[in-house]
């Protein structure tokens, strides 16, 4: 590896171990590859998670405010080998003992992706195992099956069973939609210009406070005040389940121009805080939209469910756990460690599509576009 000065290696360990292993426990290997993240992990069919390695590529891309796909692309090819064999090792098993591989074949940056599914292939031709195609949105939504917890963190080994509503929030993506089974997404709503996670990014961006903006915007927020400044809510009078962020990113370029206060380290935290408000509405009236809507009072489903890189975000969990209470709903969410790219969501994701026949009989072609109602 001649990266290191540039990476982050990430060693997640065995996460977690809820069953016994037994001569029926099959052994999945999901890599992940999609954007800035070279990950590998060991799942079982048993919901253990036996081994988990991320190489970050932060870092390197922090200079320039965000995700630079070429730079990405060559930094998987350098990582992928070092990635797969730490994640063996870590569980200490040999290629021989993985039953199925499972790779993210899009959506995402083309050549990252391309880095990790040629991986897998190769891996799965050599051994004769079966090879699963992931959608990576897919990944995000199954992953809380494979672990969840509450916003403050009760609901240790919580079950998410079919069907549950989902509010997905990752990379460009923000979605509520109808999970009614694996392969089987319904869309409520989505957004119609930029998604949360980006608007976190701009924002951030816009105060100079780095890359990647989400987690950096919710720690400012905390100490800030949400009622100093007044972001619109768009949509939030509106009928329909559908969001719009981008009004939100321009009323705050606009207030940035305007303004002639000093921008201290208390003007930032109220800045924050503001912005990170008028999200949170936002994503509370929609899932509300959401919960009245024909199609999801006829699923009934019992389970109100937050994944994605926005997952992590504090205010935002607190809020949908809230509304779950109020709609007699369970939360659940992955814990903070399965919100960002991971190799684990896709391991299990593998699993549950291998157990349903869903495995690659002929070559595919990865998509850099991959909407989850095409599964």
């Amino acid at each position: 590896m001649t990266t290191d000065d540039k990476l982050i290696k990430i060693d997640m360990g065995a996460l977690q171990s809820n069953t016994a292993a037994d001569a029926d426990t099959v052994l999945c290997l999901g890599i992940e590859s999609s954007c800035d993240e070279t990950s590998a992990a060991i799942v079982d069919s048993n919901r253990n998670v036996l081994s988990h390695i991320i190489y970050s590529q932060i870092p390197e891309h922090q200079k320039y405010g965000g995700v630079v796909p070429e730079l990405a692309a060559r930094a998987h090819i350098l990582a992928i080998d070092t990635v797969i064999e730490q994640t063996l090792a870590a569980a200490g098993k040999t290629i021989n003992d993985i039953d199925v591989v499972a790779a993210t074949a899009g959506p995402g940056l083309i050549g990252g992706v391309l880095v990790g599914w040629m991986a897998a292939t190769g891996i799965a031709q050599s051994l004769n195992k079966p090879l699963v195609a992931v959608n990576h949105l897919e990944g995000h939504a199954l992953v809380p099956r494979l672990s969840a917890t509450a916003a403050n963190g009760s609901g240790e080994g919580a079950s998410v069973d079919f069907p549950y509503l989902l509010m997905l929030a990752s990379g460009g993506h923000c979605q509520i939609l109808l999970v009614r089974g694996v392969g089987q997404y319904e869309m409520i709503g989505q957004t119609m210009d930029d998604s949360a996670g980006e608007a976190f990014d701009k924002i951030s961006k816009m105060l100079g406070l780095g890359y990647p903006g989400g987690p950096i915007v919710d720690k400012r927020a905390q100490s800030g005040n949400p009622k100093r400044f007044h972001f619109p809510r768009p949509l939030c009078d509106k009928p329909g389940c559908d969001f719009s962020f981008s009004g939100i990113k321009t009323a705050a370029r606009m207030m940035l121009d305007k303004n002639t206060e000093a921008i201290d380290d208390k003007f930032i935290d109220d800045f924050c805080a503001s912005f990170q408000a008028s999200v949170v509405d936002c994503i509370v009236n929609r899932l509300t939209h959401a919960m009245a809507t024909d199609v999801v009072r006829d699923a009934k489903p019992k389970t109100l469910v937050v994944a994605g890189g926005v997952a992590k975000n504090s205010a935002i969990r607190a809020a949908m756990e809230k509304l779950a209470g109020e709609h007699h709903m369970i939360f659940a969410a992955p814990p903070m460690n399965l919100c960002t790219d991971n190799g684990a969501m896709i391991a299990w994701a593998g699993i549950e599509n291998w157990r349903i026949g869903n495995i690659v009989k002929s070559p595919i072609a990865p998509r850099p576009r991959w909407p989850l109602n095409e599964l």
